[in-house]
Parts: structure tokens; C-alpha cells; sequence
């Protein structure tokens, strides 16, 4: 996010998009695996995760918890100290799983669920330049300074033009 706290270029992601991606991530995935389940990392990698399951008929699904922003609701997009709320079930270093998120921003998530979890397959429906390099597969690129909406922050209202948007020079 730009300085003063509002995104440089906002990509606002539909229910529809966030389904055909998620699709096309599982068809990334479908020759790396045979895997024995997936860990989604909540809460965003959790509809992506249903998403693969089900392409990838996997029917074990689990879930690591993590927290690097606010814990209330009013603190979204304030980042505060990372917390493993609840570690995945999985035992060993995860070989044979998949581990899926939404996205890999900054990599501080991304570098804490390896480290938990360091021979499993990570993989994001959207990645950013700083936190690329963490994941092993992933289906879209976006700046580093933009912001995604996904369906679940969103609701339906007018909205301006980009262009009347930005400050003219």
C-alpha cells in the first residue's frame, strides 16, 4: 500500500474470476501432484483451497492459521506481528501435501508455513514480486503496489472512473 494507507492501483476480484482461477491453478497442479491433502492458509486460501480440492478430487483438507494483520475487523489492512494461531495437523515436513493461499504478498506469511512445512508444494492463485519466489506455483502476477480485493471484501456499488480517481499534475 502507498504512504496515508490507501493502495496504489486496487484489482477488485470477482466471485467468477476467483472460481476460473482458482480452476486454472488446479490445472497447474494436477501433474505435480498425486498430493495426500491440502493445507489452506486462512483465512483467504481457504475458498481456493475448496477450489483445488475438488479439481484435484482431494478429499483431505486442512488448515494452517495465520495472522499478520489486525485482529479485529476495523484493522484489515494494518500489519501487526505474525501469529501461527493454529498449526496444521500434518506431521513431518510436509512432504506429499499442498499447501494453497490466495495470494503471496510480502512472503512474511508465505516464509513462516515453510518453515512449518518446508518439503510441501505451496501454491497461490495471485503473486507479487516480493513474495514470488516463496511459492512453487501460481497463476497471476500483480505489482507489489496493488492491492487485491476479493470477493469476500467486496459488495456491489457505483464506483468512479480510474481516471477521476488519480490527482491530475
Amino acid at each position: 500500500m502507498a504512504e496515508g494507507g490507501a493502495p496504489e492501483k486496487a484489482f477488485p476480484v470477482s466471485w467468477e474470476e476467483l472460481h476460473r482461477t482458482g480452476k486454472a491453478l488446479a490445472w497447474r497442479l494436477v501433474d505435480v501432484g498425486p498430493f495426500e491433502g491440502i493445507i489452506g492458509i486462512t483465512r483467504g486460501g481457504l475458498v481456493p483451497a475448496a477450489i483445488v480440492a475438488r479439481e484435484l478430487a482431494i478429499r483431505v483438507v486442512d488448515t494452517v492459521c495465520v495472522t499478520t494483520y489486525g485482529t479485529d475487523s476495523s484493522d484489515d489492512k494494518k500489519r501487526g506481528d505474525l501469529r501461527i494461531v493454529k498449526p496444521p495437523s500434518v506431521g513431518g515436513d510436509g512432504e506429499g501435501w499442498l499447501i494453497v493461499d490466495d495470494l503471496v504478498d510480502t512472503g512474511v506469511t508465505a516464509r513462516a508455513v515453510r518453515a512449518l512445512l518446508p518439503k510441501a508444494h505451496f501454491a497461490t492463485i495471485y503473486a507479487k514480486p516480493a513474495g514470488r519466489p516463496l511459492v512453487d506455483t501460481f497463476v497471476t502476477e500483480v505489482s507489489q503496489d496493488t492491492w487485491i480485493y476479493f470477493p469476500w471484501d467486496l459488495e456491489q456499488r457505483p464506483v468512479e472512473p480510474i481516471a477521476t480517481q488519480r490527482p491530475r499534475p
